[in-house]
């Protein structure tokens, strides 16, 4: 049995970029960043390492991809690995590994901010723009606690 399964998270490194193909499907490619920190062992200094990853998402994913992410926008893929091979123009032969998305998560807008409050994405509301203009938050509410031994009530279930 063999596995091809990709998971990253990463920043969009630029816009999304959408074509069509000549049997009308689309197709978008996005650059992703993924970054990894460590602490030199010698120096004790931290060290971040970032790799950058090549995306390929077709058909409705990829309307998907270019209607609400632009750069810097925090994503979550999952996919599998494709290498494709072609002869450049000079002749030279030219490989690039893509990851091929089945799965899209967005997660955060660009800069950094991970909560929906611009109004790019499908459900985001605008945020207030002073905390005069903030709504105050809802009172939290009272779970119910199931001791061990006690037999659970379907009601009890907060879900």
């Amino acid at each position: 049995m063999d596995l091809n399964k990709v998971m990253i998270i990463g920043r969009l490194t630029r816009d999304p970029e959408t074509r069509t193909t000549p049997s009308g499907v689309n197709v978008c490619q996005v650059g992703v960043a993924t970054s990894y920190v460590y602490t030199n062992q010698q120096t004790g200094q931290k060290v971040e390492q970032t790799e950058f990853h090549n995306v390929v998402l077709w058909r409705k994913l990829g309307e998907i991809a270019q209607q609400y992410l632009k750069k810097g926008t925090q994503v979550f893929i999952e996919g599998r690995l494709q290498t494709r091979s072609w002869q450049a123009q000079d002749g030279s032969k030219r490989n690039r590994t893509e990851i091929v998305a089945d799965n899209m998560i967005m997660l955060g807008r660009p800069g950094g901010v991970s909560q929906n409050s611009g109004s790019s994405f499908p459900s985001a509301k605008s945020a207030p723009k002073t905390s005069e203009e903030a709504p105050q938050a809802a009172p939290a509410e009272e779970l119910p606690t199931i001791q061990q031994g006690e037999d659970i009530n379907v009601e009890d279930i907060p879900f």
